[in-house]
């Protein structure tokens, strides 16, 4: 039987693809602090997953949901960087090494953008903690030498479908507050989970393609376009809008940063588009259609 590995494989993404891969008949293995699965500190069960894997995706990291205390920063970072060094080590250690191995990236390592789109060549390395934390993944990712399985990091941006950033999204525009969130141009880059699934499925069967990827539709909108269709398609005619000062008192309140509703993440894949990869949900409209639809 195929095997893949899913590393960090119990979020919101990890649960959704490992139902995807049962369904094209893998066997799927997790790696996750969770009972049941192989634990980050069972070096061996690592190695044993490993060897003969056709895929090592590795989602593993803290959820940067939270306040950004001293605390949360070195468990953000670390969760991120010393599962990677894990998995490199455990993948030097096999004789037989999967084929590919997809790490996870962030959008954000790219500057705040309102100005023109990042790719892959040109876009511009940003600052500030969550580029830091990007910037060191990608760094402890690509730091391994693998004669034998290939590399790609995947910068992906913020993943929609049942689940995950839809829940407070939906409820915002459920309770009348779905206005726009600050100056409202910020630009929101998002991919639908299906496609971000097909876009593993087509790096692995592409062998020649390594390195970095933007994982996000080619057409991203701004803030105050995204939670208009999403008032339009939950059919919601008004939605208050949230200033910036409501954000920072309510972002304190529920413990999270204001930083991943205002930053500006402008991010095409240029890359995937010119090695021929197309989108079933490209454009916000389709995409929330089919999220949605599952709701009624």
């Amino acid at each position: 039987m195929k095997k893949v590995v899913l590393a960090g494989g119990t979020g919101f993404v990890g649960q959704d693809f490992a139902q995807r891969f049962r369904k094209l008949g893998y066997e799927v293995l997790i790696i996750s602090r969770q009972p049941g699965h192989i634990a980050w500190e069972n070096r061996a069960g690592i190695i044993e997953a490993l060897e003969e894997a056709e895929m090592l995706i590795n989602l593993a990291g803290k959820s940067v949901n939270c306040r950004y205390t001293d605390e949360n920063r070195k468990v953000i970072l670390g969760s991120r960087t010393r599962t990677t060094r894990i998995l490199g080590e455990a993948v030097l250690a096999c004789n037989h090494p999967p084929e590919l191995w997809i790490n996870s990236s962030t959008a954000t390592i790219y500057r705040h953008a309102e100005d023109r789109p990042m790719t892959e060549k040109e876009g511009e390395i940003g600052s500030g903690f969550s580029v830091d934390v990007a910037k060191a993944w990608e760094q402890a990712f690509f730091e391994f030498s693998l004669p034998s399985t290939r590399q790609i990091a995947l910068r992906i941006a913020i993943v929609l479908g049942e689940g995950g950033v839809m829940v407070p999204m939906t409820n915002l525009v459920r309770f009348g507050l779905g206005g726009s969130q600050g100056a409202g141009t910020q630009q929101f880059s998002w991919i639908h989970i299906e496609d971000l699934f097909r876009m593993v499925i087509y790096l692995q069967e592409h062998p020649h393609l390594n390195g970095v990827f933007n994982a996000s539709s080619p057409h991203p909108v701004t803030n105050r376009e995204l939670m208009a269709r999403l008032r339009e398609q939950m059919g919601v005619r008004i939605g208050l809008p949230s200033p910036r000062w409501m954000l920072e008192l309510g972002a304190r309140f529920i413990k999270t940063e204001t930083e991943l509703v205002l930053k500006s993440r402008w991010v095409i894949p240029e890359r995937m588009e010119r090695e021929g990869f197309t989108f079933t949900y490209g454009t916000l409209d389709v995409a929330l259609a089919e999220i949605l639809s599952k709701k009624k």
